[in-house]
């Protein structure tokens, strides 16, 4: 397989890290992603990556349940780094180097993040997985994830979700729902479609970093798409 992409940010989900336990991590889910981002490592992509906290705790729904919006967007940043350190321990179980940096300082837990260092990282063959969102509350790991995806030249985002692709609903709950092979930006903007957030889409937008919405939790859908199989997942652009 010839990759489409040479760098690519890859989104995950913290949700999908449950698996079936409802909250926490699964260690098959895990493993699972960890050797279908070692099959991307062998076959030439770089691979940055920015994992979610939902499987934790999200700022969000903290600040509905009486939490202050800063720290609990804080405590949200610290579930992604408890992510990333569990998706790093996966990667090397399976053969995978990887590096953790995180948005804030937490040496020795991770390196400090800077875009220099990471781009180097991933020319080295490792996988780089940036945590802690963008550092600041008020943000979203989507926002993050625009952001690094720029930072570090990444010819596309790669959104792994629980769902295969952008729907005209939610197709958990609207069985009528029919999803998008292709879209754009502005009909994303338009329709009001849970992508992501705004202010990530709007990012992505700006800067020209297309997206993919792909289901991750599907093995082997991650080579389809670096492969350039059009019909895994919509493209966002």
């Amino acid at each position: 397989m010839t990759p489409k992409y040479k760098r690519v940010l890859l989104k995950l989900s913290g949700e999908s890290l449950m698996g079936a336990q409802g909250y926490g991590i699964d260690p098959g889910r895990l493993a699972d992603y960890a050797r279908q981002i070692r099959q991307a490592a062998d076959a030439g992509v770089e691979v940055a990556i920015v994992i979610g906290g939902g499987n934790i705790f999200r700022g969000v729904q903290g600040a509905a349940k009486g939490f202050d919006r800063v720290k609990g967007d804080q405590m949200g940043m610290l579930a992604t780094v408890i992510n990333s350190l569990a998706l790093s321990n996966a990667l090397e179980a399976a053969g995978q180097k990887s590096r953790v940096y995180t948005a804030l300082n937490m040496y020795p837990i991770g390196e400090y993040y800077s875009s220099r260092r990471a781009i180097e990282s991933l020319a080295e063959g490792e996988v780089a997985i940036i945590a802690g969102g963008t550092g600041n509350p008020f943000f979203t790991t989507d926002t993050g994830s625009a952001l690094r995806g720029i930072e570090v030249k990444a010819d596309v985002m790669l959104k792994g979700t629980r769902v295969d692709g952008v729907y005209t609903a939610d197709p958990e709950k609207d069985p009528t729902a029919t999803k998008f092979d292709r879209i754009t930006y502005d009909e994303v903007l338009s329709r009001g479609l849970k992508v992501m957030d705004l202010t990530a889409t709007a990012l992505c937008k700006e800067n020209g970093l297309p997206i993919v919405v792909f289901d991750m939790d599907t093995t082997g859908n991650l080579m389809k798409v670096l492969g350039g199989d059009e019909s895994i997942g919509t493209l966002v652009y």
